[in-house]
């Protein structure tokens, strides 16, 4: 008896053709598949309907051996989102504005070649997925997956007023303008929030983040426990008091977090200084935050409407990665 030959691997690119060199990525993947001994390449472009979800799905009902992305943080979310769980190793190449993801993984930004080849490679890690349940004020409830941080308050009111035009000129410095566009009118809100089993709390906030990884571009750690493969979710409470509380939660995120941390000395400062109430964070599995009124929502930057609840929940080591071999994990 003879044995039927096994099937060569393929693998299959979904992209968002607004935000990539489309022509450049299919020459690219199928130049690489052909030299791995892989069969020709799918490729599953985005469309307005469908942020990547579908064309997702389409690539593992086919039988895709990896699936690559390539597109902004809002494709990169919508793509895990349909392949956390299935076992089937997602390789991302860094496009679009943020590249949140790529960035907190330490991928190299501006080389395609490389996470082509990763995803054709053996290497594979596994990372946390975070998820979200929006209740409506009609009480509908939705879940959608994020990868990076979802985001209740002022960081969403800042992404819906970023200017998508200067986006696509200046990159992610466009959300310094949100910023300065959304702080003028910025206005506490009263909420109920609860981590795990822990007691309900009370408080008047700005912003409530869920940090699967909490490094931002430039290098400032908004969050700077939070790792992507722990098992657990970080909350920060954004809480400034007073006229300068601004001043407050700028020195915690960059001056504290980003620089002091780094160096022992800078946390023998830290630690002498004693906590900052402008910013509190706090770690779980299961957060839920109910506000007083509906609130603005964004998940990994894109917007989602207004929210009376949101309930984020980690699902641990429910998203495997392709990445270039011998690349450091101990730090991720």
């Amino acid at each position: 008896m003879t044995k039927t030959p096994a099937l060569p691997r393929q693998a299959a690119l979904v992209f968002n053709p607004i935000k990539v060199d489309e022509k450049r990525l299919r020459a690219s993947l199928r130049a690489h598949s052909k030299d791995a001994g892989w069969a020709s390449p799918l490729f599953l472009p985005t469309t307005v309907e469908d942020a990547g979800q579908q064309a997702t799905g389409d690539a593992i009902a086919a039988g895709a051996d990896v699936v690559l992305v390539a597109g902004g943080d809002g494709t990169v979310r919508a793509v895990a989102e349909a392949m956390a769980g299935t076992d089937v190793p997602l390789a991302i190449v860094p496009s679009g504005t943020g590249n949140l993801l790529a960035r907190n993984l330490g991928l190299p930004l501006m080389d395609p070649d490389r996470m082509i080849r990763a995803a054709l490679g053996d290497f594979r890690f596994p990372i946390d997925i975070g998820w979200a349940e929006l209740t409506r004020e009609d009480g509908q409830k939705t879940e959608h997956a994020f990868v990076v941080l979802a985001g209740m308050g002022l960081d969403a009111d800042m992404i819906a007023n970023t200017s998508p035009d200067l986006k696509k000129s200046v990159g992610w410095v466009a959300y310094v303008d949100g910023a300065a566009r959304s702080l003028p009118s910025a206005k506490p809100f009263r909420i109920v929030y609860q981590v795990d089993d822990s007691r309900l709390h009370s408080a008047k906030v700005h912003s409530v983040l869920f940090a699967n990884c909490g490094t931002l571009p430039a290098g400032i750690a908004l969050i700077p426990s939070a790792s992507i493969a722990d098992g657990t979710m970080d909350v920060a409470v954004i809480q400034p008091t007073g006229p300068f509380g601004w001043l407050g939660v700028w020195r915690k995120i960059w001056w504290d977090n980003s620089v002091l941390r780094r160096t022992r000395a800078g946390r023998l400062v830290l630690q002498r200084r004693g906590k900052d109430a402008s910013v509190r964070y706090l770690r779980g599995k299961d957060a839920e935050v109910a506000p007083i009124t509906p609130t603005a929502i964004e998940l990994d930057g894109d917007e989602f409407g207004l929210a009376v609840r949101i309930r984020c929940r980690v699902a641990p080591s429910a998203l495997l990665l392709a990445l270039p071999d011998g690349h450091p994990t101990d730090g991720l």
